[in-house]
């Protein structure tokens, strides 16, 4: 890799299920459902994992954590990012900057974007200020609009060493 940079892009859904917390960046926010998947489906660090693996042509989340794998049961995501940023091709990368939008109608994310922006930057070994996090609604439209929801994407820059 010549570049001076790479961007990696990342998108991640997962549908609400009774009975399970809801973790958005490694933050457990006050909700009745939480997320359904194999993981704590904290489809935020799920995003922002892809979106890192993305960038250097690593591959995605589920190839490195499948679903199939039963070590990966119930393991909290933001672990799964810090192991995904620990592998040795990102020795030479440091990051400039992540942004991650988490679409939701329900729960409101804006009163959590401060402690889900530490969290990220702690798991990355990087300043809040390199992390935006935004919360968005689909006015009613689609599956997040009908509250049956969340899905989030993720972008980050790369800078070489």
């Amino acid at each position: 890799m010549s570049s001076q940079f790479r961007i990696g892009y990342g998108y991640d859904a997962h549908r609400f299920a009774e009975g399970r917390r809801l973790i958005l960046c490694g933050v457990e926010i006050p909700y009745e459902r939480g997320l359904a998947g194999h993981s704590d489906a904290d489809v935020a660090a799920h995003a922002l994992t892809d979106a890192l693996l993305g960038a250097l042509a690593l591959g995605d989340i589920g190839g490195m954590f499948p679903d199939t794998d039963e070590r990966f049961r119930g393991a909290d995501s933001i672990e799964l990012l810090k192991q995904a940023f620990a592998l040795p091709a990102f020795r030479a990368w440091k990051i400039s900057n992540a942004d991650l939008t988490i679409v939701a109608q329900r729960p409101k994310i804006f009163p959590f974007t401060g402690a889900m922006r530490t969290r990220i930057a702690s798991a990355l070994g990087i300043g809040t200020d390199q992390v935006s996090i935004k919360g968005k609604t689909t006015e009613g439209m689609g599956f997040c609009g009908r509250g049956e929801g969340v899905e989030a994407y993720a972008a980050v820059l790369l800078e070489r060493k």
